[in-house]
């Protein structure tokens, strides 16, 4: 007996009439639109990390800042 992926449970949950069709190795008559799907979250993926990365950049950036402010703040003091 094979295990029982969670995936398989979340395929078969949403339709099981797709499930039992994967399950006797048919294949999906909306290629292109499968295709065209992966590629729309693929460049969602992209853009989602260059984001993250740009936020990352920026708190850095805001950090370097505010510790020069302390300094020049401490240097004028003494």
């Amino acid at each position: 007996m094979r295990p029982i992926r969670a995936s398989e449970i979340g395929s078969y949950l949403y339709c099981r009439r797709a499930w039992w069709y994967r399950l006797q190795g048919a294949e999906p008559e909306n290629q292109a639109e499968m295709a065209a799907g992966m590629q729309l979250h693929q460049a969602h993926g992209r853009s989602v990390l260059a984001a993250s990365l740009l936020r990352n950049l920026g708190l850095l950036l805001f950090l370097a800042a505010l510790v020069m402010l302390v300094a020049y703040c401490t240097a004028q003091l003494i």
